[in-house]
């Protein structure tokens, strides 16, 4: 996928327009954020449970080398193959190379973002394979052509509709009224996929290294279908979702099907080693892990952008951002929307066109908040503020020099800071409506153009605070 990062003013601008996609996004907060205040609140440890996860991914981020070497050597010795991508072009080529040499035709695939990242169904495509997306949030959105809106719910943007008019169009299929229909049909469509396919293809939302096993989550069950049925699994992952043991992957399991929907457990949670052994009655003849860095050896050797890679994508933190819920996920412009992505998709694609995705925050600290590891997502936003203000400075204009330095003359000492007041007060006296002034003049329009600006107070904090003592 290209990233399309630099245009998120306009994408977000249209979006907040959209009455449609306003009013879907509002149910994320009703649906899945109410849902994690509550499992988290019937969960007697939970506290302690994320401080453990975040212990967990620290100790396994520092020795990061050491555990892929393990999940490497156990995945071996139960018969799979791993290979190493240096980047999202070596790890589709890894994976296109295979589909060519096995004469691969058909390739169903479960949910994954870093597939979006590889932009791997296209050049599948391209190849002569086609892909199928089993997730039906996922089958909706390639039908659509495009690409995820949410990490957990994919087609959140889409009205009932809107899906029934894009099945008619797509599969000819008759009118539906209802979704257990559509749903139906989506099942329907897929099931000879299935059978046809000769590869299935999935994410990895752990992988342990004590014992070389990819853990899936779904609540549909094609996880487990695309990793049974098929002769060929392979399983993608970013190269930070290696959990040492199968006990810390029980926890991060309780913490990430609690965080991404309430659930206490999610349907299904598949559990695949090598593959199918000699005595099993269903599973792949050939099983491949391909461990993706793309950029995230960027952000593991900067200490103060390496929590990023503690994300488990359980989504918490685009359910409780007012951004996200404002402008939703195709206004980032990359694979990662909401809080975690404004951090991530500029250090993985280029953070000058991305420039404008660590603006997209007020740093309320609801991110934050939710977060089941604790990842102090405000804290690097500004951070990445700081990195693009660095070097801008030199190069700011004359005006906003000349600005600067007389805000710092006017509040420089209690004389001129008494003058700016009143000089203020009375040159935005004729454009205060209603207590606020709504629009301001030349190169002061930029700061209204969305919001209201404050009119100055008839009486400074000073005089009040006298007043009071």
């Amino acid at each position: 996928m290209k990233p399309a990062t630099r245009d998120f003013k306009r994408a977000a601008s249209a979006a907040v327009g959209n009455a449609q996609v306003r009013a879907n996004l509002d149910g994320l907060y009703q649906g899945f954020h109410h849902a994690r205040e509550r499992a988290a609140a019937e969960t007697p440890d939970w506290e302690s449970m994320r401080d453990r996860a975040r212990e967990i991914k620290a100790h396994t981020l520092a020795n990061l080398d050491h555990y892929l070497e393990m999940a490497e050597r156990n995945i071996r010795a139960a018969g799979g193959n791993v290979f190493f991508a240096s980047d999202a072009e070596a790890g589709a080529r890894y994976v296109l190379d295979l589909a060519r040499d096995r004469g691969v035709r058909v390739a169903i695939k479960s949910k994954s973002m870093l597939s979006e990242e590889m932009g791997l169904n296209e050049r599948l495509t391209r190849q002569g394979v086609e892909p199928v997306e089993t997730d039906l949030g996922e089958y909706i959105v390639q039908l659509a052509d495009e690409t995820p809106f949410h990490i957990i719910a994919p087609a959140i943007h889409k009205s009932r509709e809107e899906v029934d008019t894009l099945f008619q169009e797509k599969l000819g299929t008759p009118r539906h009224e209802k979704i257990e229909e559509m749903t139906a049909e989506a099942r329907h469509q897929l099931r000879g996929k299935f059978v046809e396919a000769d590869m299935g293809i999935t994410g990895a939302n752990f992988v342990v290294a004590e014992t070389g096993t990819v853990v899936l989550v779904t609540n549909e069950g094609n996880g487990r279908m695309c990793t049974s049925m098929p002769r060929i699994h392979v399983a993608i992952m970013g190269m930070e979702r290696v959990v040492p043991s199968i006990e810390d992957m029980g926890t991060f399991l309780r913490l990430l099907i609690r965080s991404a929907t309430g659930q206490r457990i999610s349907s299904y949670v598949t559990t695949v080693t090598g593959p199918r052994a000699d005595d099993a009655e269903d599973g792949p003849d050939e099983f491949h892990l391909v461990v993706v860095d793309n950029g995230r050896s960027r952000l593991l050797a900067d200490p103060e952008l390496r929590e990023a890679l503690y994300c488990i994508r359980c989504g918490a933190c685009l359910n409780a951002c007012p951004v996200y819920r404002t402008v939703g996920g195709h206004a980032y412009g990359w694979v990662y929307p909401g809080p975690i992505g404004a951090i991530v998709s500029p250090v993985l694609t280029d953070l000058r066109d991305a420039r404008d995705l660590p603006y997209a925050s007020t740093l309320c600290g609801n991110c934050r908040e939710v977060c089941p590891v604790r990842i102090d997502i405000p804290r690097m936003l500004l951070h990445l503020r700081k990195e693009l203000t660095v070097g801008e400075t030199r190069s700011a204009p004359l005006s906003e020099r000349l600005a600067m330095k007389l805000w710092r003359f006017a509040v420089g000492n209690p004389l001129t800071m008494r003058a700016a007041n009143v000089l203020g007060r009375i040159s935005l006296a004729p454009l205060r409506r209603g207590g606020r002034v709504p629009s301001l003049p030349g190169p002061l329009s930029g700061w209204t153009r969305y919001r209201d600006f404050p009119t100055v107070a008839a009486r400074p904090f000073r005089a009040r605070w006298k007043k009071s003592r």
